[in-house]
């Protein structure tokens, strides 16, 4: 998308920044002050889906928020940077290159993966870990090799995203939240709309998609002793609870909560509710830290 065209709809624009960091062209929101949290959003969103969060977190912590490579308006620099270890690993790099090593993490989806595989690569892990309904589950079954091997078809496909974001329309945006569990205001909906209108934004998704394996990060969780909070939404269409309990089986220090009457984008429909749950949390394992130093 084009950044100055774009700008004047963009929630808190004001705070975005453009970083060059190998191998990718970061766009990078910053504000409020305090202990550094970033946020990371889901495959096929951006960083807009914070915005409402943001504004709620602020007045307590600088909040950093990240578009993913490809997604929004990071231009992807590399066709095989967009699976997870890539990404959580370009990501480790900007976040020590420009001091915004973060205290407490909060990822939405795909995104709390993201978040979780980039613990290790810290120079010291955060003092807490946040899924929103985080997606750490492999597809089940035929779904599990039919659906990368979709993706890879069509992310090698000049015309995919093009064709694509050329028939998405505002109603067939609707459909898809609204599928997800979640309602949304028409401000909201227009945003996603004018995102996936962008054929960039879309290759970017798809490159997500066809390269991503959440095999190696099932395997290192039980070395993950950053305590975690794993937050569901009991409407949650797109990805199950269950994904949340099972991870929590395999971390050493994850409690799991379920959010009644909330879906898949949880933080947008309740930003003040989650703003809390993210506070009470990271107050609640920072206490003993304290007491300790």
């Amino acid at each position: 998308m084009n950044w100055d065209l774009e700008k004047r709809h963009w929630p808190h624009a004001e705070a975005s920044r453009f970083l060059r960091v190998t191998p990718h062209q970061w766009h990078v929101q910053v504000m409020g002050q305090g202990p550094t949290l970033l946020l990371l959003h889901g495959a096929g969103a951006s960083l807009h889906s914070f915005a409402d969060l943001m504004t709620a977190l602020a007045p307590r912590y600088r909040v950093v928020a990240v578009d993913l490579p490809g997604h929004g308006f990071t231009t992807k620099g590399g066709s095989q940077r967009a699976g997870l270890a890539a990404v959580s690993t370009d990501l480790a790099a900007l976040l020590r290159r420009e001091d915004l090593l973060p205290q407490g993490i909060i990822g939405h989806s795909a995104g709390a993966a993201v978040g979780l595989d980039l613990i290790d690569k810290l120079p010291e892990p955060p003092r807490g870990f946040i899924a929103l309904n985080g997606a750490f589950a492999e597809f089940d079954g035929v779904a599990g090799w039919l659906f990368p091997m979709l993706a890879k078809l069509l992310a090698l496909n000049p015309f995919t995203s093009l064709v694509f974001a050329n028939t998405t329309t505002p109603r067939s945006v609707a459909q898809l939240i609204t599928a997800t569990g979640s309602e949304l205001s028409e401000r909201q909906l227009m945003l996603y709309y004018r995102l996936v209108r962008d054929r960039a934004h879309v290759s970017g998704a798809l490159a997500m998609m066809s390269q991503w394996d959440l095999r190696p990060l099932g395997k290192k969780m039980p070395g993950i002793d950053t305590p975690a909070l794993l937050l569901t939404g009991a409407r949650d269409k797109a990805v199950a609870p269950a994904v949340s309990e099972d991870a929590a089986r395999k971390l050493p220090r994850a409690e799991t909560r379920c959010l009644p009457h909330l879906g898949h984008l949880m933080h947008e429909e309740r930003p003040d509710l989650i703003a809390a749950e993210i506070t009470g949390f990271l107050d609640a394992v920072s206490a003993p830290q304290a007491q300790r130093a």
